[in-house]
């Protein structure tokens, strides 16, 4: 299934709060008034766009409005995607993942479907022909290492995992060591999610950094942060505190097909220049997407 499809299916619910209102809006379309600007304002800000970013954004579609004369409710709709897909643009070269071995640091809070997330990576790498290997780095919680080995046995991917409460910077040197020497392509690291104590976590992450700096010196390697879209603002400020904890490079979004509020993917494109790489729209393994702002805009708002 194509991007759009599967992201438009998977977004029902953001659709039906956000497309809805906005048909809605424009098939009563009178003028460009401000009236109407004003209620496309609030539409946005309950679309947890964050009303900063709204209330900018509803400034910059007066702004062409009036400079191009647009005077239709398909012109307003199609300056209103350019908007928010410009806000979609940062800078971003893309995920790098061509040494061998490469690591993915999977990060994030207990219960945003960071292990599921995993997985799902796991499948889609080793269906391209890649071998891959699991790091159950998350040795705090109880049965996470036995989840991870559930997905490591689905997808046919190799594990290393150590006992309850181990440290997971020894995890992760044995896995990376495992990977040397069974000429493994990508090493992903689960790590644990807890940021109610955040020096801690600032440690245990540096910690794993050193590790996979010493011992793979030239790897390619991501930082992903997995957000659970249906926190809104909230995964917003989750996000603020793990790039200060540690080397974000890119995001997860999941469960984007059990929120009505989809506009929290601007919110944190916009505050923290960090790009999407991946949306979790359902439960199935091929249910974790590669993120195309221009069809994730057109599958909100057409």
């Amino acid at each position: 299934m194509a991007f759009f499809d599967k992201i438009k299916e998977g977004l029902a619910k953001t659709r039906k709060n956000i497309s809805v209102q906005l048909q809605g809006m424009f098939d009563s379309f009178t003028g460009a008034n401000e009236e109407f600007f004003e209620e496309l304002e609030e539409t946005l800000i309950l679309a947890d766009l964050g009303a900063e970013l709204a209330v900018r954004s509803v400034e910059r579609l007066r702004e062409i409005t009036k400079q191009r004369g647009l005077h239709g409710a398909e012109e307003l709709r199609d300056a209103l995607s350019e908007i928010l897909l410009d806000v979609l643009k940062v800078e971003d070269e893309g995920i790098k993942l061509r040494t061998r071995p490469s690591v993915i640091l999977m990060i994030g809070v207990n219960g945003v479907g960071k292990t599921t997330t995993i997985g799902k990576l796991a499948t889609r790498y080793i269906k391209e022909g890649k071998r891959v290997l699991l790091c159950a780095g998350d040795t705090f919680r109880a049965a996470a290492a036995e989840q991870l080995a559930v997905w490591a046995d689905r997808s046919g991917a190799d594990i290393v995992r150590q006992s309850e409460g181990s440290d997971p910077a020894s995890v992760v040197f044995d896995a990376i060591n495992a990977a040397k020497a069974r000429g493994t392509d990508i090493v992903i690291c689960d790590t644990a999610g807890r940021l109610h104590n955040k020096q801690n976590l600032m440690n245990e992450l540096s910690k794993i950094s050193r590790i996979i700096s010493r011992e793979l010196p030239d790897c390619d390697r991501e930082t992903l942060l997995v957000l659970d879209a249906t926190t809104g603002q909230n995964g917003l400020i989750q996000a603020k505190q793990f790039r200060e904890a540690a080397g974000v490079t890119g995001l997860v979004l999941t469960k984007l097909d059990g929120t009505a509020r989809g506009g929290i993917v601007f919110a944190i494109a916009d505050e923290l220049n960090l790009p999407v790489r991946y949306v979790g729209v359902g439960e199935q393994a091929d249910d974790l997407i590669d993120f195309n702002p221009n069809e994730f805009v057109n599958a909100l708002l057409r």
